[in-house]
């Protein structure tokens, strides 16, 4: 059996925590007094969206979405399925969407459009990373937390495999990792 490496920090609990505060005094300032749909992406989302929608002093609903390209790859599929649509309307209500990770952008792309098509008044992204060394379409991040590098990132929401999901802080993957 081999043994699976360890991840390495990129960003600290405490760095985290930082920037998830000043995404929520952003988001605060462009939202207050008008009552949100916060759409979150799960699986990988879902941690960012419960640490960041405690800092949102406003009403806001949240709104669940599951998209999969992934697999158990370590990169995109280029294949995108929607496996959970949304359960409200969304027509002209404002919206936010909260993304783990936009990498080549393709999945948020298809995501957007989708999203579009609903017409909700507003539609703006925060992402807690960006990968843009990996872009293939170009997506507009109206609220960024970090920007990472070319390598597989793990933690705080964020896994490989249904694994590392649980780290508190975001890390990275640098060698192959076991079945």
């Amino acid at each position: 059996m081999t043994q699976e490496p360890q991840p390495k920090v990129l960003f600290s609990r405490k760095e985290i925590n930082v920037a998830v505060k000043r995404l929520a005094k952003a988001i605060t300032a462009d939202y207050l007094g008008k009552h949100p749909v916060i759409i979150s992406i799960l699986k990988g989302s879902f941690v960012f969206t419960a640490d960041l929608i405690r800092l949102l002093d406003f009403p806001l609903e949240v709104e669940f979405i599951r998209l999969s390209s992934y697999g158990k790859e370590k990169e995109s599929s280029g294949k995108i399925d929607l496996i959970q649509g949304l359960h409200i309307p969304i027509k002209g209500r404002e919206v936010l969407v909260v993304e783990d990770i936009v990498d080549t952008g393709r999945t948020l792309t298809y995501l957007l459009d989708y999203l579009r098509h609903m017409e909700p008044a507003t539609l703006r992204l925060c992402a807690l990373t960006d990968k843009p060394s990996r872009r293939q379409v170009p997506v507009k991040i109206d609220y960024l937390g970090f920007t990472v590098p070319n390598k597989f990132i793990v933690g705080y929401g964020i896994d490989w495999d249904e694994k590392y999901r649980h780290l508190p802080n975001i890390c990275v993957i640098e060698e192959e990792l076991s079945e």
